[in-house]
């Protein structure tokens, strides 16, 4: 459904809704978004007031502004939830996930609160946020079994130890960066904006951001021994 058809019928939105688990998986086949497929393609262009009025429709029950939404914004969450859990098969699931929340929520969704990209991607960095923890205590339990029967996991112990460090690494170089080039890479990377959208929440020019980010990717392969 256009955007503008979408914008006007905001007053009239039909209350029949479908199965969302069923639409989800329609949506992605296999039941979960292809990653390939994601690779090679780009989110096609939108307004944020096209998001806020489809996101809108989605709370009151309509089923074609979910899709219009999903496709319009999987590209950018499965791109976040990837970079932090660092595992297609569990991104493909937690993306998922999102958008499920993303139909039970809609309706409390308040555009005079922020933009529907930036709830979207909250819900999708807490989902992932939320993963790894859940990922980080099934280790710990691992862990401790192996301890009480003298058969440790060694793969478990190694990549466990590897990514806290990897973590730590990570959080300690970024706070050796300026507070504009660590604000760049947090909304960029964390948060899932192009640059383009960096420059608007920041109020600096499309070339600044460039550039503070450029210096700021190459501080931290500096700090982090990248060659």
């Amino acid at each position: 459904m256009p955007a503008s058809q979408a914008q006007s019928q905001l007053l009239a939105c039909p209350q029949d809704v479908d199965d969302p688990q069923r639409r989800i998986g329609q949506l992605g086949a296999g039941g979960g978004p292809d990653p390939l497929r994601f690779a090679s393609m780009s989110a096609p262009p939108q307004s944020g007031s096209d998001l806020d009025a489809l996101l809108c429709l989605v709370g009151r029950g309509d089923t074609d502004a979910f899709a219009t939404f999903y496709d319009r914004t999987r590209t950018r969450v499965y791109g976040l939830i990837l970079r932090l859990l660092r595992d297609p098969g569990y991104s493909e699931e937690t993306t998922q996930e999102v958008y499920l929340q993303v139909w039970r929520s809609a309706a409390q969704f308040d555009p005079a609160a922020g933009s529907a990209l930036a709830w979207l991607m909250t819900l999708a960095h807490r989902r992932a946020v939320d993963r790894v923890r859940s990922e980080e205590a099934a280790a710990r339990r691992d862990l401790r079994y192996g301890a009480a029967s003298g058969e440790p996991s060694a793969d478990v112990v190694v990549d466990t130890a590897i990514q806290r460090d990897e973590a730590r690494q990570v959080a300690d170089c970024l706070q050796s960066l300026t507070d504009l080039q660590r604000e760049c890479i947090e909304l960029a990377y964390y948060r899932g904006l192009t640059y383009a959208e960096v420059s608007r929440q920041l109020a600096a020019t499309l070339p600044t951001v460039k550039s503070r980010m450029r210096d700021a990717l190459r501080g931290l392969r500096t700090c982090l021994g990248v060659s």
